[in-house]
């Protein structure tokens, strides 16, 4: 086990199973974990940032080595600011890793003492975005499957209000 507090920065718009999968691996690894909940303006999310956090907390539960908290900014600063000593990232498929690396060297000449943890999500998982799941809950199709049972109900109530 790593030791230190590890950040799972994301908009998890919604959570999805595959991000809780990497919670729960991510948990096992590292004495601690923060879900970042990232306010990005520019993806314009379906939920508020506060509904998002909302989600997650229900989703997951209460645990003393996990919060989940919203930020905005660099993430370098966030970590900094968190006293973290890694970021956490969810690999679905190949093309997530081109991007992730990126992000991942980007961050590092920000600051090189901030590692990047790279997981693989559980296969059963790696077909699985928030973009799709939004896209099927605004087609009316069920997506009980894809998300926790509280996300799911949310969709179902925002895409019937629109």
């Amino acid at each position: 086990m790593a030791k230190g507090i590890v950040v799972y920065p994301g908009t998890f718009d919604p959570i999805t199973l595959g991000h809780i999968d990497v919670i729960e691996r991510g948990l096992k690894l590292f004495d601690h974990l923060i879900i970042a909940v990232a306010s990005s303006p520019a993806k314009t999310p379906l939920f508020t940032i506060e509904e998002r956090v909302e989600i997650i907390k229900e989703a997951i539960g209460s645990r003393k080595n996990l919060d989940v908290e919203r930020f905005s900014g660099l993430l370098v600063d966030y970590i900094h600011k968190r006293r973290a000593n890694a970021i956490l990232r969810g690999l679905r498929v190949v093309s997530d890793f081109e991007y992730e690396f990126q992000m991942a060297l980007t961050n590092r000449k920000l600051d090189p003492r901030v590692e990047t943890i790279f997981l693989m999500t559980a296969e059963r998982y790696s077909y699985i975005s928030s973009r799709f799941i939004k896209e099927i809950s605004r087609l009316g199709g069920n997506v009980d499957c894809f998300v926790p049972e509280n996300a799911a109900k949310k969709l179902k109530e925002r895409y019937r209000a629109t």
